[in-house]
């Protein structure tokens, strides 16, 4: 069974155009070196169609880094076996991502547990809550503190989706991801 998380629109009509970086997990492991490469290649590639102006290179290369590298952490972080596939594209106003990877599914269930806490209220609120309460101690902590920060001030779209279980009892996760960039054509 097939469970979404987010907005449908962004798990449909994939850019034609799309980058795919595939992390295999082998002998050397993946590690968090490898999530800033992989990031900083991603955001390195796409940044340099602004390169025509300073700022905007460098907002665009910034904003899709962050991104980039908080979708690719977390998939090293929180996955099970196997290698990870990162897709990328842009369109005249958004940067799209797409990172895949297999998760347990006690790991599945936790995070779908806090995807239906954090795509049901308010980012901006649920990011001050969050923090209050990981300073303090008390209640949930700073888990998904990054995507909020994400949907919060960088106005990342989010959407997530399940896949069936594998022959080995893992879960496909999908995490899409969809931020703004300056129209260049202008």
């Amino acid at each position: 069974m097939t469970t979404l998380y987010g907005p449908a629109d962004l798990t449909r009509g994939a850019n034609e155009s799309v980058t795919r970086l595939r992390l295999y997990d082998g002998q050397l492991n993946l590690s968090w070196k490898h999530c800033a490469i992989a990031s900083d290649f991603v955001a390195e590639l796409i940044a340099m169609r602004y390169r025509g102006s300073r700022n905007a290179y460098k907002e665009v290369r910034h904003n899709i880094g962050y991104l980039t590298n908080e979708l690719v952490e977390n998939a090293v972080k929180f996955r099970a076996a196997g290698g990870i596939v990162v897709e990328a594209s842009i369109d005249d106003s958004n940067f799209h991502a797409k990172v895949s990877n297999f998760v347990d599914g006690e790991t599945a269930a936790r995070f779908q547990d806090l995807l239906s806490e954090i795509t049901t209220g308010d980012p901006g609120d649920l990011l001050i809550e969050r923090i209050e309460a990981n300073a303090i101690g008390t209640g949930k902590s700073g888990s998904g503190l990054g995507l909020l920060t994400l949907m919060s001030d960088y106005g990342v779209r989010f959407a997530w989706v399940f896949g069936p279980n594998g022959g080995s009892g893992d879960v496909a996760l999908e995490t899409y991801a969809s931020i703004p960039v300056p129209d260049i054509s202008n």
